[in-house]
């Protein structure tokens, strides 16, 4: 009202009932001056001062918040508040630049999208991560290749024997110079806490420095350990990190653990068994057990169908929260991953507030993923359409969810028929021998007694001990089975059981494929994981360029 006084504009009309907005106009007009602005001016200076930094999808702007209030000593109403939005764009029809065309300086760029100290700690070029992926799919050459790229790989521990990370962690090291961004994944097990504690061991003992944390439900002393034994107190007194936590997350409540510092319990715990220093101790109270959040929407694998335009805002406000209530003095990044496959959708994602992206099920689909050429060709004729949920084998009694493929194959229907099973009946004798018959020679191709003398084999001592009498327990052991052998063949690209193939994987990929059908990048045999980051990126900084000039000319500024 106060610019519209200084265009020389005297009369208003309140449109509908009430007079509400009269009253604040005669008002302005007594108590405050006119603002008159030297619109090509000021807008020249606002934009020298403030470059276009694509940061969480903002533009992140100065201290000079009030520019144009403050400048002319409005003390009633603050108008065109120049924050976290493009109001100032809206200055003048004459200010207006195509984006296209403008200084590549005034331009959103690959490199500047996502937050910046996050693509500094993590010693990165762009603010992408591509997650790992069980037994090793996300390979060593997959992060051999994005670390040459500037962008981290996180190596897919899940399901391999210590020996074969540590192989794996010598071969990307080999293949990498100092400083070069790589990073490794930790899935939880929830029954195997030593198996855990080793994987540490082992993550200390090689240098990893990055760890991502998948299907964590709470603070567990292994990352509290992690996170502890790289703390020290820099000459500004402030507590640094060496070894990082990124925490994929997918519920506010665990987020809030891990934006915690580590609880008091677990660190007297780690001190009494001399696993921490007590140094170590008194500077886990002063930073949460997480540095970044990756905020986990509906996705291949383990899933909760989270749905990312609910949970972004609602996780970086919890953000702001912890932040606040902790007074850490050193911001987390709250990231973005789960149906991420298209420019368009990391661009919502950016524009949602994330400080970075995490890529999935596009990477399997690629020359470095380590599943085989079979699975590969599924993958790369999927649409969006073209998953279901299934039992996940891990947690099976539990009814915890993965999505998985689905075109072409029987896997999702055949576990989930043993998942109805497990649940209606207490044990294998009470099932009817039709159904039996059908289970042994079309799931599982052998005798349900083939199965369990497998099963004894490699199960501890006191699993088997407890099936022995527990019948329930006995056939969620036996059904489970299925599920590991399930993987074993998509990886093996085994040609006798191609429709029990479980493979793991999000719609991002079908709407991937839909994005480049028609170009090289179609068949995947061309599809490497680099070559997928850098274009994705590039393209999501050229569509928000082209978004914001469409609005430019919308609105004909």
């Amino acid at each position: 009202m106060q610019y519209l006084k200084g265009m020389g504009v005297s009369d208003f009309t309140e449109v509908g009932p009430g007079s509400v907005l009269s009253k604040i106009i005669r008002k302005v007009q007594q108590e405050t001056r006119p603002l008159q602005l030297d619109v090509e001016k000021e807008f020249q200076l606002w934009r020298e001062k403030n470059t276009m930094r694509h940061i969480g999808g903002s533009f992140h702007l100065d201290e000079r918040e009030n520019l144009y209030t403050s400048k002319h000593e409005m003390n009633h109403v603050k108008v065109l508040e120049v924050n976290e939005e493009v109001h100032s764009f809206q200055l003048s029809k004459q200010t207006s630049t195509a984006v296209s065309d403008a200084p590549k300086e005034t331009r959103i760029m690959a490199e500047t999208l996502g937050d910046s100290g996050f693509k500094e700690d993590y010693n990165l070029k762009y603010a992408y991560l591509a997650g790992g992926m069980y037994r090793g799919i996300a390979s060593e050459e997959l992060v051999i290749n994005l670390a040459k790229k500037g962008m981290t790989g996180l190596f897919g521990t899940g399901g391999m024997r210590l020996q074969e990370v540590e192989d794996a962690i010598t071969n990307i090291h080999n293949h990498l110079a100092q400083g070069q961004p790589i990073g490794v994944n930790l899935v939880h097990h929830l029954k195997n806490e030593e198996f855990e504690n080793q994987m540490i061991d082992l993550f200390l003992k090689k240098g990893v420095r990055h760890l991502e944390a998948s299907a964590f439900l709470s603070v567990t002393p292994s990352l509290v350990r992690f996170h502890a034994k790289g703390l020290q107190r820099g000459p500004d007194g402030k507590v640094k990190t060496l070894h990082k936590i990124i925490v994929k997350v997918s519920r506010p409540e665990v987020m809030e653990a891990f934006l915690s510092p580590a609880p008091e319990y677990i660190i007297q715990q780690l001190l009494n068994q001399d696993l921490i220093t007590p140094e170590e101790v008194e500077l886990s109270k002063e930073v949460p057990v997480a540095d970044d959040i990756c905020v986990e929407a509906d996705s291949a694998g383990h899933t909760d169908g989270g749905v990312a335009y609910t949970m972004i805002p609602t996780m970086l406000r919890l953000r702001d929260e912890m932040m606040q209530k902790h007074l850490y003095h050193k911001r987390v990044r709250v990231g973005a991953a789960g149906g991420i496959g298209t420019p368009e959708a990391a661009m919502a994602a950016f524009m949602l507030g994330a400080e970075f992206i995490l890529t999935g099920s596009i990477n399997q689909c690629t020359v470095e993923a380590g599943t085989s050429d079979k699975v590969k060709d599924l993958l790369q004729q999927m649409n969006v359409q073209d998953t279901e949920y299934a039992p996940a084998g891990d947690s099976f009694q539990m009814g915890s969810k993965v999505q998985v493929l689905k075109k072409g194959l029987f896997f999702p229907s055949r576990a989930n028929k043993l998942y109805e099973l497990y649940q209606r009946y207490n044990g294998l004798h009470e099932i009817d021998p039709q159904t039996l018959n059908q289970i042994q020679q079309k799931y599982f191709k052998r005798s349900i007694d083939e199965v369990y003398q497998e099963i004894k084999s490699y199960y501890p001592p006191q699993e088997i001990a407890k099936a022995e009498q527990n019948t329930k327990h006995k056939m969620a052991l036996v059904f489970r089975w299925y599920f590991g052998h399930s993987t074993r063949l998509a990886l093996s690209g085994s040609e006798k059981s191609k429709v029990d193939y479980q493979i793991h994987c999000g719609p991002a990929l079908g709407a991937f494929n839909q994005w480049v059908k028609g170009t090289e990048l179609e068949n995947w045999r061309n599809r490497h994981v680099d070559m997928i980051g850098v274009k994705l990126m590039e393209d999501t900084a050229d569509l928000v360029n082209a978004r914001f000039q469409s609005w430019f000319d919308r609105f004909n500024l």
